[in-house]
């Protein structure tokens, strides 16, 4: 039952606190490390061979090294070790965080055009700087969806398949994919692969993203809408979660976008383009926050039937 116990642990730490400004986060050392890396080695010849090599090494050493670093606490103080693993669980879910920051995009446009893109500008990766006000909460609201299948479906899905190590691997390829994931003149080659293992390890946990907003919004009709929309987009994962939001906001995300100085024409992602509210953005959170909860509730039914499963196995093994 200790698997229970540290994901529980972890999700309540997620829900209640987020990510305290002044607690030292993992994923900001990945970054580091992923930027020393890039500097050293996106130069010159051979840059997708070098940028493959720093993805496969990276994404492979965070999970040895954490499987290793558990596994030698659990056998020196198993309390100690389910403490650090909720620890891991809690830096690997980004719910809250992502939540709090798209309410304060919605509060900084009400007070100005500027103050929404400022904002808004922490939370994506596009130019916002000429964007407009419903440019600005699309795009909030867009960055919500995704990371709902980023920072909380897919990290739970790693989890129930590998565990936290497997969780903490994924952290990775989703920071790689973040950072040096463009196909920009300078990240083209070198993130290629960074890009691709991104595509991957969130094939599934995008599409059953989609699946759970629906049910639980009640719009399972809308189903062939997502489907048709989310293979428009540019991305084969993110375009998912984006077209169920539309379906169930009937609203329109997508659109050209400039990232890194560099013009996008991705298509649009829905048919009714009119005016996001406050009200909208409520909705949207309202469904993240169920989508999170059956979320997690499968994921403790998936060990629960393990352990019923290993408990009967043995059981029957001594008799």
């Amino acid at each position: 039952m200790k698997i229970f116990l540290v994901l529980l642990v972890g999700w309540i730490a997620d829900r209640l606190l987020g990510d305290p400004k002044w607690m030292p986060h993992p994923i900001v050392a990945f970054g580091k490390v992923i930027a020393l890396f890039e500097r050293l080695l996106n130069n010159g010849r051979w840059r997708k061979f070098k940028g493959a090599v720093t993805a496969v090494v990276l994404i492979a050493a965070t999970y040895y090294v954490t499987f290793r670093v558990l596994r030698w606490v659990d056998w020196h103080n198993v309390y100690v070790g389910m403490a650090l693993k909720a620890l891991c669980v809690f830096f690997c879910l980004a719910g809250t965080t992502l939540i709090r920051e798209v309410r304060e995009v919605f509060r900084a446009l009400d007070r100005s055009l500027e103050e929404g893109r400022r904002q808004v500008a922490r939370i994506v990766g596009r130019d916002t700087s000429q964007l407009s006000a419903q440019e600005v909460r699309t795009a909030a609201l867009e960055t919500l969806a995704e990371n709902l299948s980023d920072g909380v479906v897919a990290p739970l899905f790693w989890y129930a398949i590998l565990g936290v190590p497997g969780m903490m691997a994924y952290k990775m390829i989703n920071t790689l994919d973040s950072m040096i994931g463009y196909k920009t003149e300078r990240y083209r080659d070198f993130g290629c692969w960074a890009a691709h293992i991104d595509d991957i390890a969130n094939y599934v946990p995008a599409r059953l993203t989609a699946l759970f907003m629906l049910l639980v919004a009640g719009k399972l009709r809308a189903l062939p809408y997502t489907t048709w929309f989310g293979r428009q987009s540019a991305s084969p994962n993110s375009g998912y979660p984006e077209a169920a939001l539309a379906g169930i906001l009937d609203c329109r995300f997508g659109g050209p976008h400039t990232y890194f100085g560099e013009y996008f024409d991705k298509p649009y992602i829905g048919t009714n383009p009119r005016e996001l509210t406050a009200a909208d953005m409520e909705r949207a959170v309202r469904i993240n926050r169920r989508v999170e909860n059956l979320s997690v509730t499968i994921v403790l039914l998936i060990y629960l039937v393990r352990f019923t499963i290993l408990y009967i196995f043995f059981w029957h093994q001594t008799v």
